[in-house]
């Protein structure tokens, strides 16, 4: 049983020399880190989808098209 040709003991022996050259509470920092990043991408993302279905609806709303022609309006200062 491995990953890719990688046993579980060596993705063990792997895992204890990261901690010994990190350390825990800096893997920790990283790891809380690297999950605020992903929840501020995941948040940017249905923020922006939001806004772009609500602005359909904002541009029919405020459409009003006024129908008409335009005229020159005579000047007022002749009698």
């Amino acid at each position: 049983m491995g990953f890719g040709g990688i046993s579980i003991w060596q993705l063990l022996i792997i895992l204890v020399i990261v901690l010994l050259l990190f350390g825990t509470k800096r893997l920790r920092n990283i790891g809380s880190d690297l999950g605020g990043a992903v929840k501020g991408f995941k948040k940017a993302m249905s923020d922006e989808e939001k806004k772009q279905q609500e602005e359909p609806q904002k541009l029919e709303a405020d459409e009003k098209v006024i129908e008409g022609e335009a005229v020159k309006e005579e000047d007022k200062s002749k009698p």
